[in-house]
């Protein structure tokens, strides 16, 4: 038996990365899944992959409420309630200092990040009060808990996630409702990866992660990992708190001179 047998779940971004890598997980545990994306071609290839009867594909917008109330009403149409949500979908955009940061570009990544995550809790709240509970897994990131240099917007958005999903949590908690955030640190993606912020060698991101306890970049899988464990019972005592999956990036800097190494 899955650990998501019986429920249903919401997935945003789940096209590629690790909103895909999530919604395989969510359907191989028994889950039935609304997944949406703006990248159709992907989002229904991954429909086809795991058939229509467990997961289905929507063109979603995070930025438009109407679209987040098409996907919960065909969670509810469909499949008779809904359980999950997980605010996976963002953007990513490193490299410009403040002051040389458009306002363009720096309500681009919160109205994606910051309100995407918004509409997905105001309109998914209540189909779970609804169905007398539910669990919300929202997508922060390291950046969530600390700076780093060229990522204004995208730290700001971050920071609103991890807020938002504490008052969320004490607002929702007598009704039977968790609501978590995870915090990935480096994970490969092609969000992280992409042609407009650069392609890095693996020379470049052996050295990023050279100064971390883990030094390795993370994968979807385990962030998925950590998503299913938030939208499952077994998290069932937890709720307003961070989750971090960095590789221990937070942890501190390592010292190669006091670092045990495999024997």
């Amino acid at each position: 038996m899955g650990r998501l047998s019986g429920k249903v779940a919401i997935i945003s971004g789940g096209a590629r990365g690790q909103g895909e890598a999530e919604v395989r997980l969510f359907v191989a545990e028994g889950a039935k899944v609304v997944f949406g994306d703006v990248l159709d071609d992907l989002g229904h290839a991954v429909e086809k992959d795991l058939g229509g009867e467990h997961a289905v594909y929507m063109h979603h917008d995070v930025r438009d409420e109407g679209a987040w109330l098409t996907m919960v009403s065909a969670a509810e149409n469909r499949f008779g309630k809904l359980d999950i949500l997980v605010n996976n979908a963002g953007i990513l955009q490193f490299g410009t200092m403040t002051h040389e940061t458009t306002l363009e570009d720096y309500m681009a990544l919160v109205s994606i990040n910051q309100v995407g995550v918004f509409l997905g809790m105001k309109t998914a709240i209540p189909a779970m009060l609804r169905n007398k509970g539910g669990a919300i897994v929202n997508t922060s990131s390291t950046n969530g808990f600390a700076g780093y240099g060229g990522t204004i917007a995208y730290t700001a958005s971050k920071f609103a996630v991890r807020g938002m999903t504490k008052t969320a949590a004490l607002e929702y908690g007598k009704a039977g409702i968790r609501v978590n955030s995870i915090h990935p640190g480096g994970i490969a993606t092609p969000m992280t990866q992409g042609a407009d912020l650069g392609e890095m060698s693996k020379e470049d991101q052996d050295a990023v992660y050279a100064g971390i306890a883990m030094p390795r970049v993370g994968q979807p899988e385990e962030v998925a990992r950590l998503a299913l464990f938030l939208a499952s019972d077994e998290s069932s005592y937890s709720t307003g708190s961070e989750f971090t999956i960095d590789g221990g990036m937070l942890a501190g800097t390592v010292n190669p001179y006091a670092q045990a190494q495999p024997s």
